[in-house]
């Protein structure tokens, strides 16, 4: 599972979902665009059915990638360990694993019900810039996820989703930063502009 706003999805979101599939050897990876954040507002959010619906385009030529409403359906804030236990619910005897960023990981025994988290999933955490890896593994250590956390790495990648906005409200151009079908939908509904 990897939960984002993905607003919108760029090709970080692709490029980390591709390398933990292949590096942890996951079957699939399920995309959950989240509802309700619990603890922030989500910038510039056109709606969590337009960013579910842009998670969908982006993930739609990917053949590991699958996209989730759980987060949206759910009414609520959108915590990672609800989401967990609707998956687990879903598909019984499927090993689960929650895919992160060494930025999230870090701050991981902060979450709601940490504890919770680490009974139903793994965790799959690759490095963040400005993150040390010994830093992470004492974060990970002090939270009790270390013995559940699997590390892999990825291509640095540039690219975020508050860095689309800005160059969309720029009107500089965003095509090799989000799949071509996100790049479309951002056009037609004349999204962060």
């Amino acid at each position: 599972m990897l939960g984002a706003a993905f607003n919108p999805p760029h090709l970080g979101h692709l490029l980390l979902a591709q390398e933990a599939a292949w590096q942890l050897e996951l079957d699939e990876v399920v995309l959950v665009p989240t509802g309700e954040a619990p603890h922030k507002q989500i910038e510039q959010d056109p709606g969590a059915e337009l960013r579910l619906e842009m998670a969908e385009l982006a993930a739609a030529d990917e053949p590991e990638l699958s996209v989730s409403a759980l987060e949206v359906e759910r009414p609520g804030p959108s915590y990672s360990y609800a989401t967990l236990e609707q998956l687990a619910a879903e598909h019984p005897n499927t090993e689960l694993c929650l895919l992160m960023g060494a930025d999230a990981a870090v701050g991981f025994g902060g979450w709601e019900r940490p504890e919770r988290v680490l009974e139903l999933a793994a965790l799959g955490v690759t490095g963040r810039p400005g993150v040390d890896e010994g830093e992470l593994r004492a974060a990970l250590d002090r939270a009790g996820a270390a013995e559940r956390a699997r590390l892999f790495t990825m291509p640095a990648v540039e690219v975020s989703s508050s860095a689309v906005r800005a160059r969309v409200a720029a009107g500089r151009p965003i095509c090799h930063l989000v799949p071509e079908a996100v790049a479309a939908t951002i056009e037609s509904r004349g999204l962060y502009r």
